[in-house]
């Protein structure tokens, strides 16, 4: 029996579907009883795989209808999909051709479907999702209030900065909770805050955007998150290495745990000076230092052992 991939293009109201080989298509929509029928629809087929793009959250609720259902489901990156549009030279957008060319994604690459979070590791993302947002708007809160004009202004400005920073102890607070009512999060928080530079703002981030920590090897954490040099070579010229791609939010918090890192790790931060020392750039540096702290935390998952054990 010849395998049969799934597209769905998920849109806020509707997701439109189509398969590979040709001759399935149709559309749904995004409420409970169409996602019903989508997925009686997906079981209804000798399905290989089902594809769908990270659509800011849209694809949530469909990747957990499928997945619920036992349907073998894979979230790919929309840039990858839409780079394998344009070598297939299919440069027109709709929903119909977005379904059919993810199917054909699905048929030529054929994406590892993986399991989707649990609920509480999703409400953990999503708690550091609005903390992001919060700390944002604070930010930008703050940068307008010097530049202001009227008094009616400035003190809404005021009044609006007060309350983003109780809400964003509020956040924290909430975390904690969810952090300390998981006893495997909370033994994993531990393990990770026991390396100097890492606190509660990285550990949490780790658990929650990174549930792969412990389980690759270094180069592949390391790609995966985004802080692997990559080579821009071309025949005689040799390029600059740049690091793009994997996981910008992490990234952030990972690039914040490497300045602390590099000043008050006693294995880091030799290792920044010696970079510094031979002329390296400051953000080449902390780019190695962040890389190398995420291999060690990488090995302390693995082996699950403390820092003070793996530095000795």
């Amino acid at each position: 029996m010849a395998s049969l991939y799934l597209g769905l293009d998920v849109a806020k109201a509707s997701v439109e579907f189509a398969s590979e080989p040709a001759g399935l298509g149709g559309q749904f929509t995004t409420d409970p009883s169409g996602l019903a029928a989508l997925v009686t629809q997906c079981q209804a087929q000798p399905v290989t795989l089902i594809v769908l793009e990270a659509t800011g959250g849209y694809e949530a609720p469909v990747a957990a209808a499928l997945a619920s259902a036992g349907l073998p489901v894979a979230v790919v990156n929309p840039r990858q999909v839409r780079d394998f549009a344009r070598a297939l030279g299919r440069l027109a957008k709709t929903d119909r051709i977005d379904a059919q060319v993810l199917a054909l994604f699905g048929a030529r690459l054929q994406p590892a479907p993986r399991p989707l979070p649990d609920a509480a590791t999703q409400e953990l993302e999503a708690v550091l999702l609005r903390r992001r947002q919060l700390l944002e708007m604070l930010h930008a809160e703050r940068q307008r209030l010097p530049r202001a004009h009227g008094r009616e202004v400035r003190r809404n400005l005021r009044a609006h900065i007060r309350w983003l920073e109780r809400s964003l102890v509020d956040t924290d607070a909430t975390l904690a909770t969810l952090i300390q009512a998981s006893p495997l999060w909370r033994v994993q928080d531990q393990l990770l805050q026991s390396v100097p530079g890492v606190g509660p703002a990285l550990a949490r981030s780790l658990l929650a955007l990174l549930p792969e920590l412990g389980h690759l090897d270094r180069r592949q954490i390391a790609a995966l998150v985004g802080v692997a040099p990559l080579a821009q070579d071309s025949g005689m010229q040799r390029g600059r290495r740049h690091c793009w791609g994997g996981r910008p939010a992490l990234r952030t918090v990972l690039y914040m745990g490497a300045l602390v890192a590099a000043r008050w790790n006693p294995v880091l931060r030799p290792f920044y000076q010696r970079l510094r020392a031979k002329g390296k750039p400051a953000k080449v540096a902390l780019i190695a230092v962040a890389r190398k702290l995420l291999t060690i935390l990488n090995a302390m998952m693995r082996d699950q052992r403390a820092w003070q054990t793996a530095h000795a």
